[in-house]
């Protein structure tokens, strides 16, 4: 099997002869701390910017809430991207750097890991 580099765009064509779909390169797990007493504010800013992912070509696999109180993220992201030019894209969009002092206000810590999928 050809290892292929995170940046290089491949396309992979369906046996039905489907359209081809855009293979995900690059794999992120996102995790939120919210800013005290930013829950709902962090939540709001989550909703608006991670509806911006589908104009790069990105998908949002999976979003979830940490339940009880713990020192954990509040939130966390799974997140496929096509390459780290659409992330790139993705991070410098115009309506998300809009709400950058939305950002800095709720958002107490941020970590971003590359992941790959096992399962």
């Amino acid at each position: 099997m050809q290892n292929v580099p995170a940046t290089e765009q491949v396309w992979v064509v369906a046996s039905n002869g489907q359209v081809p779909s855009r293979v995900m390169n690059l794999k992120l797990c996102v995790l939120l701390w919210a800013s005290d007493g930013q829950d709902d504010a962090l939540t709001r800013y989550e909703d608006t910017v991670l509806d911006l992912i589908p104009k790069y070509g990105g998908e949002v696999v999976s979003r979830v809430r940490r339940v009880g109180t713990s020192d954990g993220p509040l939130k966390v992201q799974v997140i496929h991207m096509p390459d780290d030019s659409a992330l790139r894209d993705y991070m410098e969009d115009p309506e998300r750097l809009a709400l950058a002092d939305v950002h800095r206000r709720a958002v107490a810590r941020t970590e971003i890991i590359h992941v790959e999928t096992i399962v």
